[in-house]
């Protein structure tokens, strides 16, 4: 080989090499960014070798609330919680991979994992089958909860629900469905984090449409914190998972027997009201289906009162009788 032309290789591999380390240096300084600006504001459980991290409130009838896709606890704990009237116990954790908390080595994050996660992490802390709050894809893990394990819970409220098999699901996300777990980890610490603090803004805008992004959401929501490569390796690996196991568990709604209600957004422009709202009328018996007039997918920020309404309607019938060894916990965190 000429002399010229093993030069050139070398050079355009040295680029590369030095390509590849910035991108590294800038995903491990954003990333220390997120965690100086959005700390850890809660406790942590191990479970099954997760560590989960979760926030736990006031004292009463318990409350425990999934959140969706790439998001993290602070959608609850920053919209909701204040506002909320007395007699209620308020828990929110980051689920596996998201927020604070750690997955599993192994973890897969399908749809019976998690929900499987969710009960034992209910047993952990002595939850008198609470009342489930999920909002987006925490909706389809909170279906799955009440199909799997329909005795650990006395209702299910769902927030905008990811609740049907949708045909171009992997299209729809775009560059967040990796099949290869290597290849998510090298997006992760590569490419992905960078690209993301690019696009925040427009992707924020298009997951608040048609209502604004609050300007204090990437540090007050907790924005920041999906900007880390272990969120996004979960955030991949969560959207890869969902295909396997939501259209059985779609199949199985008519089983569930206790209150459930559903608020959804008509203006949602994420999950659309008409295949993963109107859907559900008649599939379980007795929903509370409440649609809201203009309103995105992030009905907790844009409208939190009508949520903690909705969230207290269903909880007024989830707590109707007294359950047999009810406990009010006092407050862990």
């Amino acid at each position: 080989m000429p002399l010229s032309i093993l030069s050139w290789l070398l050079a355009v591999l040295l680029l590369a090499v030095l390509g590849v380390a910035c991108l590294v240096l800038a995903t491990l300084w954003i990333a220390a960014k997120a965690r100086r600006l959005v700390p850890p504001v809660g406790k942590f459980v191990e479970i099954d070798g997760n560590r989960i991290h979760y926030v736990d409130v006031g004292e009463g009838r318990p409350i425990v609330f999934l959140h969706g896709l790439g998001a993290q606890l602070h959608h609850f704990r920053h919209t909701l919680f204040g506002h909320f009237g007395p007699g209620y116990r308020l828990i929110a954790l980051d689920r596996p991979g998201s927020g604070y908390s750690v997955r599993a080595n192994g973890a897969t994050g399908r749809l019976p994992e998690q929900a499987a996660l969710v009960r034992r992490f209910i047993e952990k802390l002595g939850l008198e089958r609470p009342l489930v709050v999920g909002h987006s894809l925490g909706g389809a893990i909170t279906l799955t909860l009440a199909v799997d394990h329909p005795d650990a819970i006395s209702g299910i409220a769902l927030l905008a629900p990811l609740t049907h098999l949708e045909p171009g699901m992997s299209e729809k996300v775009g560059a967040l469905y990796i099949r290869s777990r290597l290849w998510r980890w090298i997006m992760a610490y590569t490419l992905a984090i960078p690209t993301s603090l690019r696009y925040a803004r427009p992707t924020m805008e298009l997951v608040f449409a048609p209502q604004t992004f609050p300007a204090n959401y990437m540090v007050e929501g907790g924005g920041w914190l999906g900007l880390r490569p272990r969120h996004f390796h979960a955030t991949s690996s969560d959207i890869v998972a969902v295909e396997q196991d939501l259209g059985r568990i779609e199949r199985r709604y008519g089983e569930i027997a206790m209150p459930a209600g559903i608020l959804f957004g008509t203006a949602d422009r994420v999950i659309d009201i008409r295949i993963h709202g109107e859907p559900m009328l008649g599939r379980i018996e007795g929903l509370d289906f409440e649609p809201v007039d203009g309103i995105g997918h992030m009905p907790q920020f844009i409208e939190p009162r009508r949520v903690i309404d909705f969230i207290e309607r269903i909880a007024g019938r989830a707590f109707a009788s007294p359950q047999p060894h009810d406990n009010f916990n006092e407050p862990t965190g």
